[in-house]
């Protein structure tokens, strides 16, 4: 398992200083700053990045292990790194509290989160492949039906002598030989959207995090009928300027017994579902190669009329800003039409 392609990897990106390996990863993650905890000789890297819109490749060789914090940039992309050592290891830093991956062991982390990163051992050669945070945001949204901002709390290492393990750590390989050298996931956007799906649900729930408790309850509580028309009622009205008390009205309820219910089967507010359901619509409209509307009218059509405040709550609950998914799909569609 351990052992791949990544020993055959032809680097295109070398260099002697800490400072210019920064600079090459930004093509990844964006910009960020970055600086080295002591001192380091012989400061020798090579790396190799490959990748398509929902994932990316870096394999890295260091001649010297070394420790670095990261300071990201309000421009930086937020993703979950799924890191396979070759040779040597890779860990990470929350306080006191330190996760590695080494042999047996993957580790996951997103970006934002660690307070130091080290890469450990002596030629080092290291596969870490990128998931965009927003397939993840998006998973999470669909299995458990709530909103969700702030830190995930994944259980950083993954020990591939267990079943689970196994299950993650043969996507992931699949996903890092597909895309590797360009190949052929890199050739079948959407062989690479189910396959990096597929490994984010995996993740999502088999992976102890903050909300795995709710994979328990899920499918023995059944919500009762005043929510379910309560939801009912929203998604019908999504686009009108409905309040709590008309929700409550059409659920046959009162406002207190509306908001008790979403809280005990929903886990979260009627108002927050509410946006939830907006934001989705909202994203849909930008996900729509088709669609022509600015931004602003997007906004309003869907309720939302501050759009810094819409800006806010779409990149907490999809890890990304409205405008970069317009722009993604943008580009996809010019791409495919030339």
């Amino acid at each position: 398992m351990m052992e791949n392609s990544a020993e055959n990897t032809v680097f295109r990106y070398r260099g002697s200083t800490f400072d210019s390996m920064i600079e090459s990863l930004g093509a990844v993650f964006g910009t960020f700053d970055a600086d080295l905890v002591g001192r380091t000789r012989d400061f020798y890297w090579a790396l190799d990045l490959a990748g398509c819109e929902s994932a990316a490749l870096i394999t890295g060789h260091h001649q010297t292990g070394f420790q670095f914090r990261a300071q990201w940039c309000s421009e930086a992309t937020e993703h979950l790194s799924i890191v396979v050592p070759r040779r040597g290891g890779m860990g990470v830093t929350y306080g006191s509290r330190m996760a590695e991956a080494r042999e047996e062991k993957l580790l996951l982390y997103r970006n934002f989160e660690p307070d130091s990163i080290s890469i450990q051992g002596q030629s080092n050669l290291i596969d870490e492949l990128v998931l965009n945070w927003s397939l993840i945001q998006r998973t999470i949204g669909e299995t458990f039906d709530i909103p969700f901002s702030g830190s995930l709390d994944l259980l950083p290492e993954v020990d591939l002598s267990t079943p689970v393990g196994r299950t993650i750590g043969n996507l992931t390989e699949a996903i890092i030989d597909g895309i590797r050298d360009n190949g052929p996931l890199c050739q079948s956007p959407i062989a690479m959207a189910h396959i990096t799906q597929a490994l984010a649900d995996v993740v999502i729930r088999m992976v102890p995090h903050r909300l795995s408790h709710l994979l328990d309850k899920k499918p023995h509580m059944i919500a009762p009928g005043h929510v379910r028309r309560g939801i009912e009622f929203m998604c019908a009205n999504v686009n009108q300027p409905i309040t709590m008390p008309m929700v409550a009205d059409a659920a046959g309820v009162s406002t207190r017994a509306l908001e008790a219910g979403f809280r005990a089967f929903k886990n979260t507010t009627p108002a927050a579902y509410l946006q939830m359901l907006r934001l989705r619509a909202a994203r849909e409209d930008l996900l729509d190669p088709e669609n022509r509307m600015l931004m602003k009218e997007i906004c309003l059509k869907w309720g939302f009329f501050q759009f810094g405040r819409f800006a806010a709550v779409y990149r907490a609950h999809y890890g990304e800003n409205p405008s970069e998914t317009r722009r993604r799909v943008c580009g996809s569609n010019s791409r495919r039409s030339s």
